[in-house]
């Protein structure tokens, strides 16, 4: 006997929405209702997952020449 899946072989029941953990909804996939993916659709605008850098000081010395 085999479980029901999607397309690719996945099984949608085992999903859950990323930021509530409940069962997703396949109009939403990969959430579960319209309210969870407008939150992650507002933290992608809002630079909520933007990922932190750290500038590399030795680089912009090195092009700039010294004025002395």
């Amino acid at each position: 006997m085999t479980s029901p899946s999607n397309d690719n072989g996945a099984d949608r029941r085992a999903a859950a929405c990323p930021l509530c953990k409940s069962p997703t909804v396949e109009q939403y996939a990969p959430f579960c209702s319209k309210r969870c993916a407008d939150v992650d659709l507002h933290r992608w605008l809002s630079g909520g997952y933007a990922i932190p850098a750290v500038d590399d000081d030795s680089e912009g010395a090195a092009a700039e020449p010294d004025r002395e």
